[in-house]
């Protein structure tokens, strides 16, 4: 289709031309096991909206357009990010109504939009996101926002604290309450130059954050703190396989706080796991890295089967970790067996955005195992297979091709039992038929695998309770609550395919340094990046197209799903029961075009 081929080659203008010609291939509703999904509408189009509020403008890297509506195409912007915030409101105001309860911010070409609503599931309120017209807008001339975050833990009626990075490598600190706070760090562009990647409040803070550059490191700030005058000089704190960590030399404590290099190419996105304790980073060499972030322990590591990750997210319990890139997968990792567990194919093109579904399955909260009465004991010996509960987690994706995705991750797939017909042959056979214990049953057949005594040190379990943090080892540090990290920037060619990854080399990885490229040819068919064969492959619940331009954002709520794509159209899909929570429910499906 024309809109998959515009959407497999970013940065080509000429596609979105032809897209209009086929309107009726979008769809409005998509069925699953709990029932039907609908679209909501008809929106209204915001685009002349309240009179801009120019925020302050950042040093410009680059020309661009003066707005977002003379842009020269989607494809050419920075990707189009939605940002949430639930406010704390005093327990008085809970039934009052229409409260304003959420903020929304929305980024698309130089300008930044805000709204506001009740928001998902508040009690006292029958309506969704109130995404029909902004309630702000600012305009940034000379930079374009790259992406943005509020800091949920201090949102209240009086405060609401967001950052945004920029194009030309700035980050800026707002709050929407007060109007006249605002920060903007590395102003003069001394700590880097690059495009800011990823921004994020650390989980639980007031005044800590990390943002990632295009130049592929990754910076931790504090909001309280002042950048320097000067460009800053580090000292080396750590480094492991494929990182390093450095502190910055200063008598006086100023921005950044640490700073963390990661790999070869640039941090595309990070996601600190529900536990706060852990930061997973997807780059564009390919790898996901997990770290332990107060200790700057490496936990664990994936590569993709080729090209790189370009988004992360954790599942509600931190157990799993899934990843979309150019290889146009789905990959889930589990955290505490360190090995791939499945991959998802569904995606034509690259994979934008992926997220759980905390409110669908039960992953929320796992139930013991469903034995009858005390028969634990009479279990199999397979602790793999019976320790964990029976748990099904739903999430999603989105992609340059235009389609969304919902996944099933089943029991069957996490704790996949031996077959039958090959139990009853391990009496006859000889050892090599037997799976290694501790590896998975499709990996262990893999004629490319390290021998069994090598296997450990190839792909060595994760660490589940890591060293405890040093005071001493930190002494720079005036805060006691983090520490952050990073990935550099290579362009992958979008013609290669599945079937064109080299099998030549089939030898464990090894040898990298502390920013080594960890090559594909010699990781294939490791418990880093096992072969399509050997992992369960997903087929998408649902795969719908929703969009004529790339899908950029996902989110989940309680009683709606949102996606957005890169023309700057925002969709709220009602959860099956929920289509009547709209506020203004119309006949023709649509959505909000900013």
């Amino acid at each position: 289709m024309a809109a998959a081929a515009a959407a497999a080659a970013p940065g080509a203008g000429e596609g979105p031309a032809a897209l209009p010609a086929q309107p009726l291939e979008l769809k409005s509703q998509f069925r699953t096991r709990e029932g039907s999904y609908r679209l909501l509408g008809p929106e209204s189009r915001p685009r002349a909206g309240p009179a801009a509020a120019p925020g302050p403008s950042p040093p410009a890297a680059g020309g661009g357009p003066a707005a977002a509506a003379a842009a020269p195409g989607p494809a050419a912007l920075p990707p189009v990010r939605l940002s949430m915030v639930r406010l704390a409101l005093p327990p008085a105001e809970e039934p009052g109504g229409p409260a304003e309860r959420s903020r929304v911010c929305f980024n698309l070409g130089r300008e930044l939009y805000f709204y506001g609503g009740a928001g998902s599931g508040g009690r006292g309120s029958r309506r969704s996101l109130d995404l029909h017209k902004p309630i702000d807008k600012r305009i940034y001339k000379g930079t374009q926002p790259t992406c943005h975050d509020f800091n949920q833990f201090t949102a209240a009626a009086d405060t609401i604290a967001l950052l945004v990075g920029f194009s030309a490598g700035q980050v800026q600190y707002l709050d929407l309450v007060k109007k006249d706070t605002s920060k903007l760090f590395n102003e003069e562009r001394l700590i880097d130059k690059t495009k800011v990647t990823f921004v994020k409040w650390l989980p639980e803070t007031e005044r800590l954050f990390l943002a990632s550059h295009a130049s592929g490191h990754l910076y931790l700030y504090d909001a309280e703190q002042p950048c320097g005058a000067v460009a800053p000089q580090y000292n080396l704190l750590t480094q492991g396989e494929g990182f390093s960590v450095f502190a910055c030399k200063s008598k006086t404590p100023r921005n950044p706080l640490l700073k963390w290099a990661v790999g070869e190419g640039a941090l595309n996105e990070f996601a600190f796991s529900p536990d706060g304790r852990s930061l997973a980073c997807v780059s564009q060499d390919g790898c996901l890295r997990v770290f332990h972030f107060d200790s700057m322990l490496l936990q664990g590591m994936m590569k993709s089967y080729f090209g790189g990750l370009l988004c992360v997210c954790w599942s509600p319990d931190g157990r799993y970790v899934v990843t979309g890139g150019e290889d146009d997968l789905v990959t889930v990792w589990s955290f505490a067996e360190g090995r791939v567990v499945a991959r998802g194919h569904g995606h034509k093109s690259w994979v934008n955005a992926v997220a759980f579904d905390p409110f669908t399955g039960a992953a929320q909260t796992p139930q013991p195992p469903e034995l009858s009465g005390g028969e634990e004991e009479d279990e199999p010996p397979d602790p793999l297979v019976r320790r964990s509960p029976a748990v099904t987690y739903r999430f999603g994706s989105a992609g340059q091709d235009t389609q969304f995705c919902l996944w099933d991750l089943t029991e069957d797939v996490l704790y996949p039992r031996p077959p039958l017909s090959r139990a009853r042959t391990l009496t006859g056979s000889g050892d090599a038929s037997v799976p290694m214990p501790g590896l998975p049953r499709s990996l262990s057949r893999s004629n490319s695998l390290p021998q069994p005594a090598g296997t450990g040190s190839a792909r060595g379990p994760p660490l589940t309770s890591p060293p405890a943090l040093s005071v001493g080892r930190f002494a720079t540090l005036t805060l006691q609550e983090r520490k952050g990290p990073s990935g550099t920037e290579k362009e992958h060619k979008r013609y290669h395919s599945l079937g064109n990854i080299s099998r030549s080399g089939e030898k464990p990885p090894g040898g990298a340094g502390s920013r080594g490229r960890l090559d594909t040819a010699k990781v294939l068919g490791t418990a880093l990046c096992p072969r399509i064969h050997e992992v369960p492959l997903l087929e998408p619940l649902v795969c719908k197209k929703i969009a004529h331009e790339r899908l950029t954002v996902l989110l989940f709520l309680e009683d709606c799903i949102v996606t957005a794509c890169q023309e700057g159209l925002i969709c709220t899909w009602a959860r099956p029961g929920k289509a009547g929570l709209s506020s203004q429910n119309g006949g023709s499906p649509s959505g909000t075009v900013v």
